[in-house]
């Protein structure tokens, strides 16, 4: 759902977004797809989120649960248009983020925040984080991308010196210090790596990564592996022309003929057809 008119401004600089509209435009969004961390500037956002409302107004900052339904209405209030920045925290930034922690400092007793918006206190980590970020809304020129990347980083960590609380909601884990499996098996397919191991970057011990892994498919998680590697290579000889003999080694097999042979009983003919 949305309402549309003539004149606005959305810059993205690297997951972080810059919203100005003007004519007193007013916009709708009903899905959070990532941890979101907001901060008006002028306007209001109003969040709704099972009857229960909540009004972000100038100078005021609230967190976002991921893979929510929210309905956002980000809208001018009296003669203020609205101007806020959105700070998108995707898995893959925090995932590397929580790898750099000291593991022995994390507060495991931490309870995660049940709801999925959190409208946060003034505290001078939040103000000095975006008020260092107001001058970009009024220059042409992009900012720099390592720039953007260590304001993602002071965002996490000014949420983290709020409340031990964000630790479990921002690095989302079912049992303490979890990662996503499909989500870490989906990046890291092609590299050589034992079931150990990737419990262990999992956040599992290797029973534990079993067990969980049974939850997600029938298939045991080598098998998983070449499955994905096959099929991978499937598409890319196929839709994108790739040569079988860069194929191969690109999804992760050590050798041609593994490879070749795996493929043609996966597919019923070899690579090369």
């Amino acid at each position: 759902m949305a309402f549309e008119r003539s004149e606005s401004m959305r810059f993205n600089y690297n997951d972080i977004f810059f919203s100005y509209y003007f004519n007193n435009e007013r916009s709708c969004a009903q899905m959070i797809h990532d941890h979101m961390l907001v901060y008006v500037y002028s306007g209001e956002i109003v969040l709704n989120e099972d009857h229960k409302q909540i009004v972000v107004h100038k100078g005021e900052c609230a967190f976002l649960r991921r893979d929510n339904r929210v309905s956002m209405t980000k809208q001018p209030l009296g003669e203020e248009q609205f101007q806020a920045i959105f700070m998108i925290f995707k898995r893959n930034f925090l995932r590397d983020f929580y790898q750099k922690l000291d593991k022995k400092r994390l507060p495991l007793e931490a309870e995660k925040y049940k709801p999925s918006v959190i409208k946060l206190p003034k505290t001078a980590d939040i103000e000095s984080l975006f008020h260092s970020m107001k001058p970009y809304f009024d220059s042409d020129k992009e900012p720099v991308k390592e720039l953007m990347q260590l304001k993602l980083h002071e965002g996490v960590y000014s949420l983290l010196s709020i409340d031990k609380a964000f630790y479990p909601a921002l690095f989302d884990f079912t049992e303490p210090w979890k990662i996503d499996i499909l989500d870490y098996l989906e990046e890291n397919y092609m590299f050589d790596l034992s079931v150990e191991q990737i419990a262990g970057f999992t956040g599992r011990s290797l029973a534990a990564f079993k067990r969980d892994f049974k939850k997600l498919s029938d298939l045991p998680p080598q098998k998983w592996l070449i499955e994905k590697r096959l099929n991978v290579a499937h598409d890319k000889i196929r839709n994108e022309n790739c040569k079988v003999s860069d194929v191969y080694l690109e999804v992760g097999f050590k050798n041609m003929s593994h490879f070749s042979n795996a493929y043609k009983k996966q597919f019923g003919s070899a690579p090369s057809k």
